[in-house]
């Protein structure tokens, strides 16, 4: 009895001896979709945002609407004597800055290095910018790989001290929010700014409640979920936001973009605010 062999497909290497663990394909993916959208996409609104807000924390105007209390959330808070009347709700405990030095020098990094080292956002990140890998098997460009124990991605080990830093100062921004409700003329009133300051805090609890950092701090080293169960009750609750974590990843980034361009655009006087009552 005889046997015949048949050649490997066009673009696909026989293993060798020594590596029998996992195909040697030499063509980058053999998938036919369209699996370079996401990250592409990734990379535009990424970009953007980076782009945004970099060119919005050296402008240091128009980010505060005395007659309405509407502060961006990209300024708050506002701790430099160099900051506009009335912004600083926490006082100017530091001195005026050089033109050249943002007013958020101190606010921004813990805000941008908690987006940076998110689980979420890392994922995003790498697929987008690093190409590690650009989409499920789909060959990476690099040969080496060392994960995040080497400078600068060993810093993404720090996520969690930068969640209790973004946390305090989102606790500001909710503060902001309800002072946004509260006119300098006194009273009560509603705008369309103070709703967006609303809507853009409550993304931001909603993303922040669902970070991964946060639904291990309460539950995480829990052995007994019977001997805790209020831990417990918070465990279950923030693992149904844990689910949505990425949806609410994207619109918390949006939200803060777009409320600095509304805030932006009515303290420059291109556009009225919208009052609703008050």
């Amino acid at each position: 009895m005889t046997t015949t062999s048949s050649s490997p497909p066009s673009g696909i290497v026989p293993p060798s001896r020594t590596q029998r663990a996992r195909a040697a394909i030499s063509a980058r993916t053999l998938r036919t979709d369209r699996w370079w959208v996401s990250p592409l996409v990734t990379a535009i609104v990424l970009g953007v945002f980076v782009v945004y807000t970099g060119v919005r924390l050296f402008m240091r105007n128009d980010y505060w609407v005395a007659e309405y209390h509407y502060l961006t959330p990209l300024y708050s808070p506002c701790l430099s004597a160099s900051c506009a009347p009335g912004s600083s709700h926490l006082g100017t405990l530091l001195p005026a800055f050089p033109l050249a030095l943002p007013l958020p020098i101190l606010i921004f990094p813990i805000l941008a290095g908690f987006r940076a080292s998110c689980y979420y956002y890392r994922k995003a990140g790498y697929r987008a910018f690093l190409l590690s890998p650009p989409g499920c098997a789909v060959t990476e460009p690099g040969m080496r790989y060392a994960g995040e124990t080497r400078f600068p991605l060993i810093l993404q080990n720090l996520h969690r001290y930068f969640f209790y830093l973004a946390s305090a100062l989102l606790l500001i921004n909710t503060y902001d929010a309800v002072l946004a409700f509260f006119p300098a003329n006194g009273g009560f009133g509603i705008g369309l700014g103070s709703l967006v300051l609303l809507i853009n805090v409550a993304m931001l609890w909603l993303y922040s409640l669902s970070c991964h950092a946060c639904r291990h701090i309460f539950g995480g080293r829990l052995k007994h979920f019977s001997k805790h169960p209020i831990q417990y009750w918070f465990w279950t609750q923030l693992s149904k936001l844990n689910g949505r974590h990425m949806q609410f990843a994207w619109t918390s980034l949006i939200t803060v973009m777009l409320t600095d361009f509304y805030i932006m655009a009515v303290a420059a006087g291109w556009i009225a605010d919208l009052r609703l009552f008050n």
